[in-house]
This record gives structure tokens, C-alpha cells and sequence, in this order.
């Protein structure tokens, strides 16, 4: 089985094809410039190092969201158009979820913080128990004040990782009390190889879409609707 994963919910942009669970191509940037830029011209080197033909995919894995408006939309529509153009499946994969997969097999509670601003965060609280993908708390924007004081009042290590992290360290080592760290450098960030994994799980449990079904999960209002209903309610 054959899938190419696409991440965009973040600063940085990534891409991978994978083929019966073996990540054999995959290509990531994190320069500043736009996803518009850089995803295609890394989708095109993708399919020329590894030699598969686009019409070979078996499905279009995509980080469906939480995360940037903007990043979301460049990596739906860019799904959305192979997926029609070929005529394959689309696996909507919430970025939270793929993001513990950088993780994998910790049995510590695996908590991802992106940041939402605001003083919040799209967070998650997962494990794993052997092979095992466990879901303690499902992704949802949260003020890092209410994640805080959620996780001391569990039990066990937190490992903490994501574009967060740098924003609201501090807050978490002020006011964490249960035992926690960070994930490093090479593990702490979206990566498409990780929407892959987890895409293909989805797959094989008939979790997939057609291409015009889908759309991406932002999980909250932009901007834009947020001050037009309080303009409308005011």
C-alpha cells in the first residue's frame, strides 16, 4: 500500500510516501517560506526519488487539522486536487494525533501543545500501551492554565512536545507538578512520515474519505468569524 502524507498546520512544511508501512521518501523545510512555495516542489521530488508514478497511490494522507487557517487550506486543497485529479481516497488525520506519533511507543503521557494564541493551545493528552494508540483526552483548543492543572491532577510522566513548547515553556515548568520534560529537537515537531503512519492505520479501519468530502478540521472559528459575531452580537 502506497500513500503520500501531506503536513501543513504548521510553520514548517512537510511531505513523505511511504509503501506498506516503510517511509521510502520524505522531505521537510522549516525556512519561513510559504507552504504554497515549497510543498509541491517537494511532493515532485518525492515522486522522482522514489520512482512511483502518482497514479500508484493507493490514498492521500493529509494532517486535517487543528492548526494555521492558511497552512490547513494549502495542505487540504493540495490534497483535494491529487485526490480528484487521481481519483484516489483522501485520509483526514488530525494533526494532533500524528503529532504524538513522533512518540511512539512512550508510555508516558504524551501531551502536544501547538500554538493557538490567545493563551491557549490545540492540545491532546495520549499513550501508548505496546503497539497500542491510546486517546486519554481528544484534541481540542485549551487554555495552557486549564492543561496545566488537567495534567497534575493525573498521574504519571508528561512529555511535552510541539510549537508550543517554546512559547508557553515556562508557564509549564512554573506550574507543573507531576514529573514531565521535553521531547528534543528532531522529535518535536509535525511530520508528514508520522501522518502517513498513522493514515495508513486509519485506512485499514475504513476511516477515509473521497476527495470532495473532505475538508479540514480548524476546530475553532478564524479571526474573521469570530469578530463578525461579535460585530452581529454587539
Amino acid at each position: 500500500m502506497k500513500i503520500l502524507a501531506l503536513e501543513t498546520s504548521a510553520k514548517a512544511v512537510s511531505a513523505a510516501i511511504t509503501e506498506n508501512g516503510v517511509v521510502l521518501a520524505s522531505g521537510y523545510q522549516d525556512t519561513g517560506l510559504t507552504h504554497s512555495r515549497t510543498l509541491m516542489p517537494i511532493v515532485k521530488h518525492l515522486f522522482q526519488n522514489t520512482g512511483i508514478a502518482p497514479q500508484e497511490l493507493d490514498a492521500i494522507a493529509v494532517a486535517a487539522g487543528p492548526g494555521s487557517f492558511t497552512g490547513l487550506r494549502i495542505g487540504s486543497a493540495t490534497a483535494k486536487g491529487l485526490g480528484l485529479a487521481l481519483d484516489k481516497p483522501l485520509i483526514a488525520v488530525p494533526t494532533v494525533d500524528a503529532l504524538t506519533f513522533n512518540l511512539y511507543g512512550s508510555s508516558a503521557r504524551i501531551c502536544p501543545i501547538m500554538d493557538a494564541r490567545r493563551s491557549q493551545v490545540y492540545t491532546g493528552v495520549y499513550t501508548f500501551a505496546g503497539d497500542e494508540f491510546r486517546v486519554l483526552s481528544p484534541q481540542r483548543p485549551q487554555a495552557v492554565s486549564d492543561l496545566v492543572e488537567e495534567l497534575n491532577a493525573g498521574e504519571g510522566e508528561v512529555i511535552f512536545l510541539g510549537d508550543g513548547v517554546p512559547v508557553y515553556r515556562k508557564t509549564i515548568e512554573e506550574q507543573m507538578k507531576v514529573p514531565f520534560r521535553f521531547a528534543p529537537a528532531h522529535c518535536n515537531k509535525q511530520r508528514a512520515a508520522c501522518v502517513a503512519v498513522l493514515g495508513m492505520r486509519y485506512f485499514r479501519e475504513g476511516k477515509y474519505e473521497t476527495a470532495a468530502e473532505h475538508a479540514p478540521d480548524y476546530l475553532r472559528p478564524s479571526q474573521a468569524e469570530r469578530e463578525r459575531a461579535e460585530k452581529e452580537h454587539a
